[in-house]
């Protein structure tokens, strides 16, 4: 079975059309900035514009769709050689499964915390930071045994890991971790999902995004809810201090970082009550659910910035994420590892 799994990673389909830009618009846009400042900054523009009209149907399709998307990851009809009707069978297999999971545990959050909105946020927060730290325990693994080096990989995942720790800040400055009880349950579901998700993240990667896709989903319509009730409250409530300092701070580099669809410094948010924040963490979990969806296509992940990095080198071979040594799970490592030479540090 884990030959199977590691012959057919990464397979997911490209990004669908939405309001958000594809990540091949976003190579473009960076492509012709040396040609034309002023038509790039207007196109950075156009981005945000176009990013501030995503709605949730279009931002997260339905969990009926996720199927249509393994069978289109696969070619046009599942009919063809055999190793495609398995490969589609894998992907299936593997989203019915995070999907079961997802919302086994969207039903225990529910019945817990159906009247404590912070308390749940706290404990939503405390879980969402686990995947990226799980990550990158995987691949600072293989890169230890030389298995595999993609420095945007581990730089985009700091990023998301840094923002979701301010979520957690930010909700423990609003009480979220008053009770005993919801600090002990949300560490020991942590530890639990951190386990989880190493496994499953150096078995098949692409389940491993394909499932923090799903929870990001979940996060994206919790908050977008609680907004649409609550807003007028939230607009007559001052912001947090510490959501201040993140959104409106000098130095966001990791907060472009991590929206990985979007121009660096084409998003700054306007901090002006608790509202706000709320407006800018459902949109945060609106990113990290486009850049799990972009890693589930095995090296479509690029960093924002190396963009610009490529742009100023006018050389592909000097970007930070030129043609590195990687792998597509523990048994494509282990096999590479075998078969090739060591990877060499560019």
């Amino acid at each position: 079975m884990a030959a199977i799994f590691s012959s057919s990673l990464f397979a997911t389909s490209p990004l669908k059309n939405s309001a958000s830009p594809s990540h091949s618009q976003i190579h473009l846009l960076h492509s012709n900035h040396n040609n034309s400042s002023l038509s790039s900054r207007t196109r950075a523009s156009l981005l945000q514009d176009n990013e501030d009209k995503v709605i949730v149907q279009d931002s997260f399709p339905s969990k009926t769709s996720l199927f249509d998307t393994a069978k289109s990851s696969t070619g046009d009809s599942v009919n063809g050689s055999s190793p495609s009707t398995v490969e589609n069978w894998v992907i299936r297999f593997e989203q019915s499964v995070n999907i079961f999971l997802t919302d086994s545990v969207i039903k225990i959050l529910d019945a817990l915390y159906h009247d404590r909105n912070y308390a749940r946020f706290f404990v939503l927060e405390t879980i969402a930071r686990v995947p990226y730290f799980a990550f990158m325990s995987v691949l600072h693994m293989y890169e230890s045994f030389g298995w595999w080096r993609r420095s945007d990989y581990l730089k985009v995942h700091f990023a998301e890991s840094w923002n979701e720790m301010h979520h957690l800040l930010i909700m423990e400055e609003l009480g979220g971790n008053a009770w005993w009880f919801d600090r002990f349950l949300a560490q020991h579901i942590a530890i639990f999902y951190y386990i989880m998700t190493t496994l499953m993240y150096a078995i098949s990667p692409r389940m491993a995004y394909h499932f923090s896709e799903c929870v990001e989903s979940h996060a994206f319509e919790t908050y977008d809810k609680f907004i649409k009730v609550q807003g007028e409250e939230l607009k007559k409530m001052p912001a947090p201090e510490v959501a201040v300092n993140y959104y409106t701070g000098g130095d966001l580099y990791l907060f472009d970082e991590f929206q990985t669809s979007r121009v660096p410094n084409s998003r700054r948010p306007k901090i002006e009550n608790l509202y706000d924040v709320f407006v800018n963490i459902r949109d945060d979990e609106a990113e990290h659910c486009k850049t799990m969806k972009a890693c589930q296509t095995h090296g479509n992940l690029r960093s924002p910035h190396s963009y610009a990095e490529e742009d100023e080198d006018d050389d592909d071979e000097a970007s930070v994420c030129g043609i590195e040594a990687d792998c597509e799970g523990i048994v494509d490592c282990i096999k590479k590892s075998v078969t090739s030479s060591p990877a060499k540090v560019k």
